[in-house]
């Protein structure tokens, strides 16, 4: 397996608030985070890098634990939990950073299944034979309008509450994230991406770059459409592949 990221501050915003790690366990098990902060360009830049480097760390010592190496969705899952803590608590006792808070989509690929623990509206696709799907699904006020029938999907995509999320990490003691899972065989590609990238981008154009690109250069030409498109966010890419 091969995995690779990219973020980019966009055309628009001054600052970066989203942030990624990735990385590679003894045994060839492959990881990644992405993470879009909120709450002011130092707040989401915090909550964003501290949720990162927390889950990143929280993963490599819980995968020393057999116990936990062999729940990978529990391992997943309590290394964002501390990292929800750990951004809460700075956010309570740091005046500026009240409120502060981060999406968050963590993976885990091993022996040929992808794990995915996320919140918030930041996506992982999954491709493979040929096709594109969506396996989270948004933590947002517009999601669930589409959920009760309110609204049609393509409506969302233009929706003015668009980016009101429902669950995010470190705005609260406690945080629900949802837990996917999927095969992942050689030829699969995970992309893992913000809705910088997901907001200028339709699946059927994705699936295309894939065909297209491998590795860095799909990252890289991802990150270029959709500030082809308008680039208004911050817009962070990880690729997986098997």
């Amino acid at each position: 397996m091969q995995v690779c990221s990219k973020t980019d501050r966009g055309l628009v915003r001054s600052s970066n608030q989203d942030d990624c790690r990735t990385g590679l366990l003894n045994d060839g098990t492959v990881w990644a985070i992405v993470c879009d902060g909120m709450g002011g360009a130092n707040g989401g830049s915090t909550a964003s890098r501290i949720a990162t480097d927390t889950i990143a760390e929280q993963i490599a010592q819980l995968y020393e634990d057999e116990k936990y190496r062999n729940d990978i969705e529990k391992l997943i899952s309590t290394a964002i939990a501390i990292a929800n803590q750990r951004v809460y608590d700075i956010s309570q006792n740091v005046y500026s950073l009240y409120g502060m808070g981060t999406t968050v989509v963590a993976a885990v690929v091993r022996d040929g299944t992808v794990h995915i623990v996320h919140a918030g509206d930041s996506r992982a696709y999954l491709y493979e034979n040929g096709c594109l799907r969506q396996i989270t699904k948004d933590h947002s006020m517009v999601q669930e309008l589409v959920d009760m029938g309110q609204i049609t999907p393509e409506q969302a995509q233009n929706h003015p509450n668009k980016n009101i999320i429902t669950r995010a990490l470190g705005t609260k003691p406690n945080l629900k994230t949802d837990y996917n899972h999927a095969g992942f065989s050689k030829g699969s590609v995970l992309i893992i991406c913000t809705d910088g990238l997901s907001n200028y981008i339709t699946e059927d154009s994705l699936a295309q770059f894939i065909q297209r690109y491998q590795g860095s250069e799909l990252a890289d030409k991802l990150v270029e459409q959709a500030k082809e498109m308008g680039g208004s966010d911050n817009i962070t890419v990880v690729v997986i592949e098997g």
